[in-house]
């Protein structure tokens, strides 16, 4: 576009140095040689401008004729170099799409055409050929030339790393990630997989200058840098509680600024200042991640601040709590549980049984059951509670990549990730949880909830009685006549099969019927149906039957 409007240029210019001669004639005479040659000013112009032209034609031309071995040989090598760009493009294509042998024959046909000299691409052509083909020495062995070339260098070293992590070869992985994040800490892999290797192996310093730099050339995003960064804090600040309250302390507010929802870093900072004394901007700090998201571990620790504190004490810790986040199960939980510990078990049952019909689980009908146990001592229906937990979905725990952890870890014991704990519900059972809004679980539960057993008491022998006469008749048996104790049998459904409860329920006794020989017949008041009695030897013994069903 510049040249054509330089050109333009040059023709108005000459045009109107034209149209300005031609408005102003004039002659000119010019004496050669003892010749006098005269002509019109715009003649002379004229002719002086075709010589200029003539002599621009012929260099031209005299350029074109030197140069031309060089422009022809020029030409078939570009058209060599097209064709071999065509082959090496058509490779890469097969190569991804995996048709080795398409691949193949491309990449011996870019050789022919291109030196790898002039094109690095050749070598990744040629390892990802030798990779899709299962031929992994020969591509390594290609991406280790490719890491000494400086050209190539981050590529190689991305595929050394790679076939590292695929070999299992977590050392060797580490090493290549930590080299091509120093060389170029502008990759984001290479940063993160040389975070997470020092994150594994401790080295939080290191992690956090190096998490620093990434932030500072804009690697990482600021949001997932804040995270990475509160979470490598927060580590470092379990380390030093126990020998740095105080450097703890620092770490895990600094955390706090970061992520203001990490619970870990939370408990550690509560931790320390607990052993400063300094329960009151503890207790904030606490308060402040409850108000944001009640969390069991922070509950346990408000609740259990003081160690010398009563169980009132406590129960009165977790009403606050309560009151904090009212109508909430893990709020309610906890006043359950302190409210047990304080030996009230009407509020402790109360507020268990408005838990489990807000949120269903495991642990809340086990401490219904630990409520049943303190409270009635029934084993019928501490049983059914424990049934009811059995079918209940788990409680919520630290879970990384599958697997549950008692306490928070800053990197995954499975696959060395970074923040990778989470809060929530482990891998369900195999027949899965009942899911919410569809069966009202605690209330089921609570309906089905076998009375109370009253234990049974043998009665008082009564003081006998005159035989009186009476008319004549057929003789009945006192035994078969006599009132049994009445036995009650609740059938709690398991997950395997029916679990039966033998309950007892007292009987006043009826007299029994005198025998026409006036012979006084002693009541029979019974007993339990799994109590023999004890028998007498000198009777023999009877021959029994027993219907199984």
């Amino acid at each position: 576009m510049i040249r054509i409007l330089f050109y333009v240029l040059i023709v108005l210019a000459l045009g109107a140095g034209f149209a300005w001669l031609a408005d102003r004639p004039g002659e000119l005479s010019l004496i050669w040689q003892g010749q006098r040659i005269e002509m019109s000013l715009m003649v002379a112009a004229t002719l002086l401008a075709s010589l200029i032209a003539a002599i621009l034609i012929v260099v031209w031309f005299i350029r074109v004729v030197w140069l031309s071995p060089h422009s022809i040989s020029r030409y078939f090598r570009a058209r060599k170099r097209d064709r071999g760009y065509q082959a090496l493009s058509t490779g890469l294509i097969a190569a991804g799409a995996g048709d080795s042998a398409l691949a193949r024959k491309m990449t011996a046909r870019t050789r022919g055409l291109i030196s790898s000299d002039q094109e690095p691409l050749i070598h990744l052509l040629e390892a990802q050929t030798a990779l899709i083909e299962g031929k992994y020495d020969d591509a390594r062995k290609k991406f280790e030339l490719m890491a000494d070339d400086p050209e190539t260098r981050e590529l190689g070293l991305r595929g050394l790393y790679l076939e590292a992590k695929r070999l299992g070869a977590n050392e060797a992985a580490r090493q290549y990630a930590e080299r091509a994040a120093d060389k170029a800490p502008h990759l984001p892999w290479a940063t993160l997989a040389a975070l997470d290797y020092r994150s594994q192996t401790g080295q939080w310093d290191e992690a956090i200058r190096l998490l620093d730099q990434s932030r500072a050339s804009h690697v990482i995003d600021r949001k997932e840098a804040d995270r990475k960064k509160a979470v490598l804090l927060t580590a470092r600040a379990s380390e030093k509680l126990e020998a740095d309250p105080k450097g703890a302390r620092d770490d895990a507010q600094a955390a706090l600024k970061l992520a203001e929802d990490l619970v870990p870093a939370g408990l550690i900072a509560a931790k320390a200042l607990f052993r400063e004394d300094n329960l009151r901007k503890a207790a904030s700090i606490l308060e402040k991640l409850w108000k944001q998201d009640p969390h069991p571990e922070v509950a346990r620790l408000y609740v259990r601040a003081r160690s010398g504190d009563s169980a009132s004490d406590r129960l009165k810790r977790a009403n606050k709590l309560e009151a904090l986040r009212p109508n909430n199960p893990v709020a309610l939980a906890t006043v359950a549980e302190s409210a047990l510990e304080a030996r009230e078990l009407p509020l402790a049952r109360a507020k268990a049984e408005a838990a489990a019909r807000m949120q269903p689980s495991e642990g809340i009908f086990l401490l219904l059951a630990d409520i049943e146990e303190a409270d009635t001592g029934d084993d019928g229906r501490i049983r059914h509670w424990m049934n009811q937990a059995l079918k209940s979905p788990r409680d919520p725990a630290w879970t990384a990549d599958g697997v549950t952890a008692p306490e928070w870890l800053p990197v995954s014991p499975v696959s060395g990730r970074l923040d990778a704990f989470e809060w929530k519900q482990p891998v369900a059972q195999i027949a899965g949880p009942v899911e919410e809004g569809t069966v009202d679980v605690a209330d089921e539960a609570i309906r089905s909830l076998p009375p109370v057993a009253i234990a049974h008491q043998r009665p008082e022998p009564q003081p006998e009685r005159a035989a009186t006469p009476a008319k004549p008749g057929p003789v009945i048996d006192a035994a078969e006549k006599s009132e049994e104790v009445a036995v009650k049998t609740i059938a709690v459904p398991a997950p395997s099969e029916s679990v039966i409860v033998p309950q007892t329920v007292k009987v006043e006794p009826k007299p029994a019927p005198i025998k026409t020989d006036e012979t006084t017949v002693e009541p029979f008041f019974g007993r339990p149906p799994d109590d023999p009695g004890v028998r007498d030897s000198n009777k023999p013994l009877e021959k029994t039957t027993f219907r199984l069903f």
